[in-house]
């Protein structure tokens, strides 16, 4: 059985299971649109900004190298003819060097990219599923799933913990100073 169909299998025997157990032990659930706060969380907001700043000067400064390299392959190009056959053959290996190591800074960059996302996030995912817990406790529930990613197709709008997560975490974080930020995200 391929793991597609194991993970097809496993979520549909929880979908039938989780309303039997909850019926049965008298479970109370909540669900949340995990997008929908990720879009009306200020914080976030401030993150993703924070975050474009800073992917925007990493390419310009990728663009600008890039540009550098295309113009000294016009002039190698153009002056090849006057090269003698090992002056062209070193030049040549210069520039493969160059555009080789500018390929391995291309592909650093998306690692790069990937990671400071993650750190943007990391404090903020952390705060928001600590609201998750408080509110999960608050209220007596024994579960707590997001809506898409759980597979739950309908539910009514009174499990739904959406709105007042989004409202407790942004009334949270009202001052600038308690927003969570990236241990080395750029300063102000």
């Amino acid at each position: 059985m391929s793991l597609r169909s194991t993970l097809s299998v496993l979520a549909l025997s929880l979908s039938l299971a989780v309303p039997a157990l909850a019926a049965a032990q008298d479970v109370k659930i909540g669900y949340v649109e995990y997008e929908r706060i990720l879009a009306e969380v200020a914080d976030v907001k401030a993150a993703k900004s924070r975050f474009q700043k800073w992917v925007e000067t990493r390419e310009k400064e990728l663009a600008q190298e890039q540009e550098n390299l295309l113009k000294e392959k016009d002039t190698l190009e153009k002056q090849a003819s006057a090269m003698t056959p090992e002056v062209r053959t070193q030049k040549v290996g210069e520039f493969q060097k160059k555009y080789m190591e500018h390929m391995q800074k291309l592909e650093k960059s998306r690692m790069e990219i990937a990671e400071r996302e993650r750190k943007e996030m990391d404090p903020i995912n952390k705060k928001l599923d600590e609201v998750i817990r408080g509110i999960a406790q608050r209220e007596g529930l024994g579960m707590v799933f997001e809506k898409r990613e759980s597979g739950l197709l309908f539910a009514q709008s009174q499990y739904d913990l959406t709105n007042e997560i989004i409202r407790t975490y942004n009334n949270s974080s009202g001052k600038p100073k308690d927003a969570p930020v990236a241990k080395d995200a750029p300063k102000k």
